[in-house]
């Protein structure tokens, strides 16, 4: 097998994994409980830390074999796997307003990666780490406190927190590239620690945006999310360029307007089952997840009480007694009277 066959199969693999990893999630923040460090318990989550962490590891390999304008976008088919996975292995169908946002969000990053162009790798500067880190870190808890005291919507509230680690992921790539750089100088001490903080609070945010708001919507705006703030920061700190100059940055912006499409549409999608999940009394949405109401419905009482409808009866007295009335006794005449009113 050649190796650019086999940095795609590799590439093809670890966006399954990923994918796997992120089915589990949802279903560990659909069924547990408890607060945002709950999963740490719960050793369902941990398999797919494992999972997520096999995909990293796989796409590393794949780069080392393969060229990066390749493996890069083939990462975007984690968002088109999850869907048929999602419903083969837990039951939950994707409507078609989210097959649609999951192509267009995985065909614009698709584009978008393969667009960038990648300058001579040099590590970054003492300063200039940590200036990209406490940017990042601010951002990071700006979204995640919108999310958590400024949102009410489940479906809004999950894409902002997915779009906070999405950021924290991408950081966190960027150190691991300039760590990779700067290892034989020593000087990794800064990014080994960044590294470390922004990929446990990546995947912190990402299990907290799966509570209450299906798989597509929180997966496909991390999966949007990371490489292109990766992408950014590579364009404004490595020198990167789009290829093909002109053309290739309106181009890109083309395929960044297509995968934000996506994502509204996908978003979209999540509100509509939100809508209908609280129309049902809080039964499970369109992908699977919980509506937003969780009690039982109250049934209104009726207008009118069984007993109010009930006629009163009076005896009346029948016909005297005769040749024709011979043998008649008293006569019963139902007489309706109005119903009580308290």
């Amino acid at each position: 097998m050649s190796s650019l066959a086999l940095s795609v199969l590799l590439s093809l693999v670890s966006a399954v994994a990923y994918a796997a990893g992120a089915i589990v999630q949802e279903r560990v923040a659909a069924t547990g409980g408890g607060g945002a460090f709950a999963p740490l318990r719960d050793r369902v989550w941990w398999a797919a830390v494992a999972l997520n962490g096999v995909g990293a590891l796989l796409h590393v390999v794949a780069l080392a074999c393969g060229p990066l304008s390749l493996v890069q976008p083939l990462g975007a088919l984690t968002i088109v796997f999850a869907l048929p996975m999602a419903a083969l292995l837990v039951r939950r169908r994707a409507g078609a307003t989210a097959w649609r946002g999951a192509v267009m969000a995985a065909t614009g990053l698709s584009g978008l990666l393969a667009l960038t162009g990648h300058a001579t790798s040099h590590a970054l500067r003492g300063p200039e780490q940590l200036v990209l880190a406490g940017v990042a870190l601010g951002a990071v808890a700006l979204l995640a406190l919108v999310a958590t005291a400024g949102v009410r919507r489940p479906a809004v509230r999950s894409v902002v927190l997915a779009g906070a680690a999405g950021i924290a992921f991408g950081v966190a790539s960027v150190f691991i590239k300039t760590v990779a750089v700067a290892w034989t100088s020593g000087a990794v001490l800064v990014g080994l620690v960044a590294i470390a903080v922004f990929a446990a609070a990546g995947t912190l945010l990402s299990q907290a945006a799966y509570r209450g708001a299906g798989l597509t919507a929180p997966l496909a705006t991390v999966t949007v999310a990371n490489p292109v703030v990766a992408a950014v920061v590579g364009i404004t700190l490595f020198g990167e360029r789009f290829r093909y100059g002109t053309a290739g940055t309106v181009l890109a912006l083309g395929c960044a307007v297509v995968a934000a499409g996506g994502l509204v549409l996908l978003v979209t999608e999540r509100l509509g089952a939100e809508r209908d999940g609280a129309a049902d009394g809080g039964r499970p949405g369109a992908d699977g997840g919980p509506g937003t109401a969780g009690a039982p419905v109250a049934r209104p009482l009726p207008p009118v009480l069984p007993l109010e409808r009930l006629d009163r009866v009076t005896f009346a007295t029948g016909n005297p007694v005769g040749p024709r009335g011979a043998g008649r006794g008293p006569t019963v005449r139902p007489v309706r009277t109005p119903p009580f009113r308290p």
